[in-house]
């Protein structure tokens, strides 16, 4: 077992997040890169959000998971052990149908969590290792989107590595394809991905998901101002902007934004930097990305793996594919 320990902010997240922001508020239009939405407070709102009835995607894929987890470990496997990788991971929750099932086949699995939070890493590794005996934990604090770093795996031993919970959404197509790429990269032949999309459906249902009644969503997007006025001691008003989503046909995408109510000015004092906005003006905060049948299975196809099988929701609502590194 590894145990990690969460960590004060270093200097190169610092910087990161200085260089974004600098970036993104300073473009026309604006925009703030999603990844800011996951300090604690945000990842807990998002963990409300997926409990929320509007949001059908964590449900929804969670059923498909239920379902079909002897499955996917069984073709994933293709011998006698199979160590489980996961991208994003956070607190892991639907993962536990994957790790459960694979236990049951293998007794031992090693399970390696991908997460850029320490907090959110800790938390799955105490959850899992008390829920599922069997489970060796090895977690990971690295950003994936910049390149995957994987141990060699043990002899005769192959991963299956899970990107779920539609993730890849948030990336535009040319990043998205680029992002399978790199973990391509990191596979050998016969490795395997389990990549989890969100498909095209009814504009009302994205809309209800996306800016619910009770508020969640609206307070997990303007989360991303309180953690600018705390780690880049900004002044932002949260009252000052109102949440909007809107679903973009013409990119097969919804989309969140920030909308200043009224002409303002912000002060970033660790930036030294003034921006100022129009009654109106947008801060940009994500893209999620719907995909059409067969969509999915091109991307795959696209950055190096042999797309096998595609497993849906009854109402063909959300889909799980599993790749194979060629």
């Amino acid at each position: 077992m590894t145990t990690i320990t969460p960590s004060p902010l270093s200097a190169k997240i610092f910087d990161q997040i200085a260089a974004a922001v600098t970036e993104g508020l300073t473009s026309d239009p604006k925009w703030l890169p999603s990844w800011l939405f996951y300090d604690a407070a945000g990842s807990r709102l998002f963990d409300q959000i997926t409990d929320l009835p509007e949001y059908y995607v964590t449900r929804t894929e969670r059923g498909i998971l239920a379902e079909q987890a002897e499955e996917i470990i069984a073709q994933a496997a293709r011998g006698p052990a199979l160590r489980l990788v996961e991208l994003g991971a956070g607190s892991a929750d639907k993962t536990r149908l994957l790790l459960a099932a694979a236990v049951d086949r293998q007794d031992t699995v090693f399970y390696e969590p991908v997460d850029v939070s320490a907090t959110a890493l800790v938390e799955a590794q105490n959850r899992i290792e008390r829920e599922i005996p069997g489970v060796l934990v090895c977690p990971r604090v690295m950003d994936y989107t910049k390149g995957l770093e994987l141990d060699p795996c043990l002899p005769g031993e192959h991963r299956l590595v899970l990107y779920i919970g539609s993730s890849i959404g948030n990336f535009e197509p040319k990043e998205a394809k680029r992002l399978l790429e790199n973990v391509r990269a990191a596979l050998d032949p016969g490795d395997c991905l389990l990549l989890g999309i969100d498909l095209v459906k009814g504009e009302q249902t994205l809309l209800d998901a996306y800016d619910d009644a009770a508020g969640v969503t609206a307070a997990f997007n303007r989360n991303v101002l309180t953690r600018l006025n705390k780690e880049l001691d900004a002044d932002f008003d949260l009252n000052a902007f109102q949440h909007c989503a809107w679903w973009n046909p013409a990119e097969s995408r919804m989309e969140m934004h920030l909308q200043s109510r009224v002409e303002q000015t912000v002060w970033l004092a660790a930036l030294d930097q003034r921006v100022n906005f129009d009654a109106g003006e947008t801060i940009h905060t994500e893209n999620s990305y719907k995909y059409r049948p067969g969509q999915a299975e091109a991307l795959l196809a696209e950055s190096g793996f042999h797309p096998e099988t595609t497993w849906t929701d009854e109402r063909g609502w959300f889909a799980v594919c599993i790749g194979r590194a060629r």
